[in-house]
């Protein structure tokens, strides 16, 4: 899925002007310039905001984002996809461009991220605990593994001590925890396991949440780095400023994302 900002036009001069440090070798703006950035579904939401704020300050430009599962993003960037930026969530397939794809620069943590589980409204499971996963009959979501949202519940699951019971209440898995959250809105499963920024306010009226204990949870660390090769880098570098910068920290902490220490 791919979604696209556009925003006002400022003068190019500023924005030679607004370059960072790192960026002063970096080609004058082009009105038409435009940046690929490929980022894990759970931050579809922030990124468009934050992708918004970045157009508007820069002369012309047009952020095109495609969110989907960090492995399958990964694979793409490694197939020759044309890319300006990735943000994953698993150092793992930030690893796996790095040393068997195009390469990256500037690689950085830009933010974590923690797991909750959704169950319907009616929550017709009677789910509570964490541990009422492992309940008898009980229709669970899972992203499939390799994926890192479900390879972080599997390991939540692990934890706890009920992977087996639990794991044997799969009844699907999915692409990425956009999935898992459809099911459970369809009602076609009694909980899933998504990251806590995955429950909007879009969906938040339809969905309740069971926490997961800290001494079980699993905190998700999320990479950023310029794909070597790009055929925007400069601008993609800029981008990678922007998110790291207090406003677009603010912006990441506003969708519920929790700081890099």
């Amino acid at each position: 899925m791919s979604a696209k900002v556009t925003s006002v036009l400022l003068a190019a001069g500023l924005l030679v002007a607004a370059c960072t440090a790192r960026n002063t070798d970096a080609s004058p703006t082009q009105s038409g310039d435009s940046i690929t950035v490929l980022a894990a579904s759970s931050l579809t939401e922030v990124f468009g905001e934050i992708g918004q704020d970045f157009e508007a300050a820069h002369d012309g430009v047009t952020v095109n984002f495609s969110f989907g599962p960090s492995d399958g993003l990964a694979q793409q960037i490694e197939q020759g996809s044309p890319t300006d930026v990735f943000a994953s969530a698993s150092n793992t397939w930030m690893d796996a461009v790095a040393d068997d794809g195009p390469g990256v620069s500037g690689r950085v943590d830009f933010a974590k991220n923690r797991l909750v589980v959704i169950v319907p409204k009616d929550n017709p499971a009677g789910i509570h605990t964490f541990d009422d996963l492992s309940n008898d009959g009980v229709k669970l979501v899972l992203a499939t593994q390799g994926v890192p949202v479900g390879d972080y519940a599997r390991e939540a699951l692990e934890n706890a001590g009920i992977a087996a019971e639990a794991q044997a209440n799969v009844v699907s898995n999915e692409e990425d925890p956009k999935a898992v959250m459809q099911k459970v809105l369809l009602g076609e499963a009694d909980a899933g396991i998504v990251y806590v920024t995955d429950v909007t306010p879009k969906v938040a009226s339809h969905v309740d949440t069971v926490e997961i204990a800290d001494d079980v949870n699993v905190v998700a660390t999320y990479p950023i780095a310029v794909v070597s090769g790009g055929p925007n880098t400069g601008l993609g570098q800029e981008f990678i400023d922007l998110v790291l910068s207090p406003q677009g920290q603010g912006v990441l902490e506003s969708y519920g994302f929790l700081p890099v220490p």
